[in-house]
């Protein structure tokens, strides 16, 4: 995941937007697997510098367990809610939301905008990771949006392995993908 951070910092200053990396585990802490606390800090102190911190799923302590994977998933959702943020952006190897898993149904429809209530119906049919993915795959996002989608934050889903997309959603720009609000 480290290599992974490396990655999105460089590509996010190449596209001249100023960005630092956060290692997760120097600010959450968790009990049994979810989030008990966050120090703000770190991140805020990059905000004030007009820095975007980077974050990345990894292993922290645990109160219970002594350490757990936290997942990206979980680290987007809590920062959101907690610095009452307007927007998550999700990055993923699809295109968003789709109907059925459009890596093995190629008729499957791509979802543009879900509300909660459309999602909540929905996640039965939402499959969880076919790899070895300790944050659970799609489904897995999509529980850990929920909270945050509560508090009014929306949600967009972008294929990131698509070049610009990221910078696009970043930047307020029309893209493909999926839209999640109440």
């Amino acid at each position: 995941m480290v290599a992974l951070n490396k990655l999105m910092v460089d590509a996010l200053i190449m596209n001249r937007i100023p960005a630092a990396s956060v290692q997760s585990s120097a600010c959450f802490f968790t009990e049994e697997g979810r989030v008990s606390y966050v120090s703000l800090k770190p991140i805020t102190g990059f905000l004030e510098l007009r820095l975007v911190p980077v974050l990345y799923g990894d292993a922290v302590l645990d109160t219970k367990l002594g350490f757990t994977i936290l997942s990206g998933d979980q680290i987007a959702s809590n920062l959101a809610i907690a610095l009452n943020s307007e927007r998550i952006i999700l990055g993923v190897d699809v295109d968003g939301l789709y109907t059925s898993d459009p890596k093995l149904d190629h008729e499957a429809e791509l979802i543009g905008k879900i509300s909660l209530r459309e999602l909540r119906r929905m996640l039965a049919k939402i499959g969880g990771a076919r790899t070895t993915d300790v944050t659970g795959g799609m489904l897995g996002k999509m529980v850990e949006m929920i909270p945050a989608i509560e508090k009014g934050i929306k949600v967009d889903i972008v294929n990131a392995k698509k070049p610009g997309r990221v910078y696009k959603a970043l930047n307020n720009m029309n893209v493909l993908g999926t839209k999640l609000e109440l």
